[in-house]
């Protein structure tokens, strides 16, 4: 009997909407070949990650293993899933499978990092397939909000995986190839034993709807507007930018776009294939001398993220374009949770210079990229599989997936970050925990997520930041007085005198009680000035800052 077994361990994205890395193992325990599916990142926020530029999933485990893997597959180009290939390659050195468009913009992240772009291969649709160590993985056409997405067809000795990758039962997508649904059936014809699916809509009770429904809709609010007209979305989704552009073209307005990923993700499809052609448009140069009823611009910025076009649109002016009063401004977009704030900000930016906003609210003008709960039930229905796996979710997303399979009489298995399943036998076991986390790009720099580099910005923001330097003579004496340096903190307290003078005489007094062994003693120096650094504080303002002491010994 063969001790081989399957395993499948999420590193990223179960658990989580972004940041997305599974990995598949075949083999004896402790010796089984890998494929790892996406390396992707998710985006940080002031709140827990101030100044972070970007955060990846830790494949630490992976890389320590790497002798033992035979190649990264990517689902498809959306951040989330192909972000992270330029900044972790060099831990992996395995080859690199993608279709052409996903494949274009991967190029282009290993060229930043100066990567060798050899490594990376171009894939052919199904049922042409690649060999990888144990794996013969097949990229499956499906639809998605992003051109040429598509599920892995997975074999191995112990039988068929299919991995949905993102996607929606969409049969006519605009952009890309519409769902299939004779080919995914031939698909499940020789048995699927582990169906590991997206689980990011599986709260949404109504069927989903074509991305072909939301350009009749646009076009008529297009043509209904006077003024400029500005539209956002989400830059991959390069369906809904055509819609939009030839929206604008067809109400007789020239079209600008706005934002490097924009103009990035049409430029890839059409060097790719994916758009034979797309509306004329024009440069912002140009844009500045059309009249304001014959423009309309398409803009980054959808999530509000603060760098792109429409951030800065709704701050005054951006390349010399400006917002008036009159003017329109449409999110054809939906709001990631955990950006509403930055969205309605920028909404109520626009609002106080008399811009009227429409958002998306009534569904009109942006439909999902994945599949609601009655697209979810079709599939479980086409593969039949004997396992469904849940992935690409919250955790409640996973939880609920499970009970959904569970009560179409599958069975599912709960798998969030870290959880190694065995896929081999009549039941989906867990035989493992494995330890993951989070690294950051905190500017040009990789750090880990508890280093405590964030965490102490944090404390910084919200405690302020005090400094206290000390000179120590050739005689272990204090020379004069300690000075104290205040950042993030109210200039005076509760005695209207200047903190950092009240917080220098207590250290003053301090330093007179202090005996000669915590004077000698840099640690005891250390501690001790700060605690009095703090409670001083803490007196004057009723908060104890971070405190950094400083000591000079002349010798």
């Amino acid at each position: 009997m063969s001790n081989d077994r399957l395993i499948y361990l999420p590193l990223g994205g179960a658990g989580e909407i972004g940041m997305n890395c599974y990995l598949y193992g075949y083999g004896p325990e402790g010796q089984e070949r890998f494929i790892i599916v996406d390396l992707g990142v998710t985006f940080p926020n002031m709140d827990t990650t101030p100044g972070v530029d970007l955060i990846f999933p830790d494949i630490s485990w992976i890389a320590e293993r790497a002798d033992r893997l035979d190649g990264i597959f990517i689902t498809h180009a959306h951040e989330d899933h192909v972000g992270a290939v330029g900044h972790v390659w060099n831990r992996l050195r395995a080859s690199v499978h993608a279709r052409p468009f996903t494949a274009n913009i991967a190029t282009r992240k290993m060229e930043e990092h100066g990567l060798d772009t050899s490594v990376l291969h171009i894939a052919k649709p199904w049922p042409e397939t690649v060999q990888a160590g144990p794996f013969s993985v097949g990229f499956l056409p499906v639809s998605h909000s992003i051109p040429e997405s598509s599920a892995l067809v997975i074999d191995t000795p112990a039988g068929r995986i299919v991995h949905t990758g993102d996607f929606k039962i969409d049969t006519a997508p605009v952009v890309g190839e519409p769902f299939d649904h004779a080919q995914w059936s031939e698909v499940a014809k020789p048995g699927v034993r582990a169906l590991v699916c997206d689980s990011t809509n599986v709260f949404s009770g109504h069927p989903g709807r074509s991305e072909s429904t939301v350009g009749p809709e646009i076009s008529k609010l297009v043509s209904s507007l006077d003024g400029m007209v500005v539209a956002t979305t989400f830059a991959s989704n390069v369906a809904r930018v055509k819609t939009l552009a030839e929206a604008g073209i067809s109400a007789g307005r020239s079209v600008c776009l706005l934002g490097r990923a924009m103009r990035r993700m049409v430029e890839a499809s059409v060097q790719s294939g994916v758009l034979s052609e797309f509306p004329a448009t024009i440069s912002p140069e140009d844009a500045r001398e059309v009249p304001r009823e014959s423009l309309m611009l398409i803009a980054t910025g959808s999530q509000g993220e603060r760098r792109a076009a429409s951030a800065q649109l709704s701050r005054g002016k951006h390349l010399g374009l400006k917002l008036n009063d009159g003017d329109t401004f449409l999110f054809s977009s939906k709001t990631i949770p955990g950006n509403e704030r930055d969205v309605i900000n920028i909404m109520n930016a626009f609002s106080e210079m008399g811009v009227d906003v429409v958002d998306d609210n009534e569904g009109r003008y942006h439909v999902s990229g994945h599949a609601n709960r009655p697209d979810l039930e079709a599939m479980h229905e086409m593969m039949q599989p004997q396992f469904v796996v849940p992935m690409h979710g919250e955790h409640r997303h996973l939880r609920e997936h499970v009970k959904l399979a569970d009560s179409l009489g599958r069975t599912g298995v709960l798998a969030p970050n870290g959880t190694c399943v065995s896929l081999s036998g009549n039941e989906p076991k867990v035989v493992d925990y494995v330890e993951t986390g989070r690294t950051y790009l905190d500017g040009a720099v990789q750090i880990g997520a508890m280093d405590g580099i964030v965490r102490d910005r944090i404390r910084m923001a919200v405690n302020g930041h005090m400094v206290v330097t000390l000179i120590i003579d050739e005689d272990d004496a204090p020379l004069g007085e300690p000075w104290v340096e205040v950042i993030g903190l109210p200039e005076k307290g509760r005695s209207n005198a200047a903190l950092a003078e009240v917080v220098e005489a207590d250290l003053a007094q301090l330093l007179q009680r202090m005996d000669d062994k915590t004077l000698l003693d840099d640690d005891k120096l250390d501690d001790a000035l700060k605690r009095q650094a703090r409670q001083s504080a803490n007196d004057e303002i009723g908060r104890k800052p971070e405190v950094t002491v400083v000591v000079s010994r002349l010798s």
